[in-house]
């Protein structure tokens, strides 16, 4: 949700190549510091992170961690205009191809007080766990945009912010499980996509 959602609609659809899978729509709620998520676009290779990293950086995103080779591939973080933060990675460390601009996976990962407690949530009310390490980190088999949980601070460390906020996520999470809030004041609603959360 954003004070300026025209504007945040035509960022995600320029930049990340969103426009049908993410809505944004007006929000005054108040907030501070970290929203408490970030999204993660999975990629193929590391020429499309850079493709989508330098587009969002050239439509004002700011980067939070430059993207870079990691034991685990290659990626990095930036917060868009509106204040959502955003992972772009690829488990591969080497091209193998043209960088055809393409997402394969989105990951909407929320930072949560109580990993256990939030999967046993989410479990009770009928999403199926694809995979669980203990009380570290959760993804649930939810088609479309994947649904991760991960501890508040994990979350925070893993983006490059601090783990400090209050006020509202500025999210509005869309599925068929109906509305309602999760343990850490995540909304749900009937819909077919995340609004993403943005600043004023």
């Amino acid at each position: 949700m954003s004070s300026e959602p025209t504007a945040a609609s035509t960022f995600y659809a320029e930049a990340f190549d969103l426009g049908a899978r993410v809505r944004v729509r007006g929000s005054q709620a108040p907030t501070t510091g970290f929203r408490g998520f970030a999204v993660s676009l999975v990629v193929s290779q590391p020429s499309i992170v850079d493709s989508y990293f330098d587009a969002a950086l050239e439509r004002g995103a700011t980067a939070l961690k430059p993207a870079a080779k990691s034991f685990w591939g290659y990626g990095g973080v930036l917060q868009d205009p509106y204040g959502t933060i955003w992972k772009i990675a690829s488990s591969s460390k080497k091209n193998t191809g043209p960088a055809r601009r393409h997402v394969d996976d989105i990951v909407l990962l929320l930072g949560v007080a109580d990993v256990a407690a939030t999967k046993r949530y989410y479990v009770e009310r009928g999403l199926p766990v694809a995979k669980s390490f203990g009380r570290k980190y959760v993804e649930f088999a939810t088609s479309g945009i994947k649904l991760a949980l991960y501890g508040r601070r994990a979350a925070a460390k893993d983006a490059g912010v601090s783990s400090d906020g209050t006020g509202s996520h500025r999210l509005v999470i869309g599925g068929n499980a109906g509305a309602f809030a999760d343990p850490d004041g995540f909304q749900w609603e009937t819909a077919s996509a995340v609004v993403p959360a943005s600043s004023e």
